[in-house]
């Protein structure tokens, strides 16, 4: 059993002892992992390029950070199961084609998306 599926399984019994699968259609899931997105992205608000590499040494801010994350993996893990994903081929199959779209020999220290590089 993989890890993702073992916290899976821990994060449905959550969900089941409270009850809460009836709040849990689809575009619910995927509109709370956007809002828990927004919160992440709310930790580097009005803070510069240093500040946000400082996070994870400030220890209010790494538990921010690591509360922000957790978050958007516990939703994409409820939408996965929703909509029967299976996560880690989901993101295998990804990079096989990311690889295709951004061949090394063009993608190589190029921040161009692939339609650019030519």
């Amino acid at each position: 059993m993989s890890d993702l599926h073992a916290l899976t399984t821990e994060l449905l019994a959550f969900r089941d002892a409270r009850d809460w699968r009836q709040f849990h259609s689809l575009r619910n899931l995927i509109v709370s992992l956007n809002l828990e997105a927004g919160e992440l992205l709310e930790l580097t608000q009005w803070k510069s390029d240093d500040e946000i590499d400082a996070l994870p040494a400030e220890p209010v801010a790494a538990e921010a950070l690591r509360d922000e994350c957790a978050d958007i993996l516990l939703y994409l893990l409820l939408i996965a199961e929703t909509a029967g994903i299976d996560l880690l081929a989901a993101a295998r199959a990804k990079l096989v084609k990311n690889g295709e779209k951004y061949p090394v020999a063009k993608a190589r220290g190029s921040r161009a998306k692939y339609t650019n590089l030519g």
